[in-house]
């Protein structure tokens, strides 16, 4: 596997599951921000009473996508979903009026885990002609590489 093209897509894999992950986690204990001020008016309208706990649910969804992305077998999945959830993000966000620069941000995250997705897609094509196991993921076949 190229030098340059592994250090993007781990750079990329830990970029996507440290994001979602701490800021799911931190949906329960609010120490980076209120989370709860970026659902907008219709989300909140739409949700009624039921706004804190959907944004809880966020969180847990956010920690599964966080650690998807950084399992050796769910990492084009998790990357697929964490670039529809933070464009989903972006539309929320352009909707409450306001945070047009975070929804732009979440823009360009959308794009670069879709970038991861496709990363380890051309990587596990790349790896599926070399003479190893086919069932082995990605990690799996670099660590045998380089233990030989």
């Amino acid at each position: 596997m190229n030098t340059e093209l592994k250090s993007a897509w781990w750079a990329l894999k830990w970029a996507f599951f440290l994001g979602p992950f701490l800021a799911g986690l931190d949906k329960f204990f609010h120490l980076l921000v209120n989370w709860d001020k970026y659902l907008s008016s219709t989300a909140q309208h739409v949700l009624g009473n039921y706004s804190h706990p959907f944004m809880l649910a966020v969180g847990v969804v956010e920690m599964l996508v966080g650690l998807m992305v950084i399992s050796p077998r769910w990492t084009r999945w998790g990357a697929y979903i964490a670039s529809l959830w933070l464009l989903l993000i972006a539309i929320n966000l352009v909707m409450t009026g306001q945070y047009y620069d975070i929804a732009l941000r979440d823009i360009g995250l959308c794009l670069s885990a879709f970038g991861l997705a496709k990363l380890t897609e051309g990587l596990q094509a790349a790896s599926a002609t070399l003479p190893t196991s086919t069932s082995m993921t990605v990690e799996e076949r670099e660590r045998e590489r380089l233990v030989a």
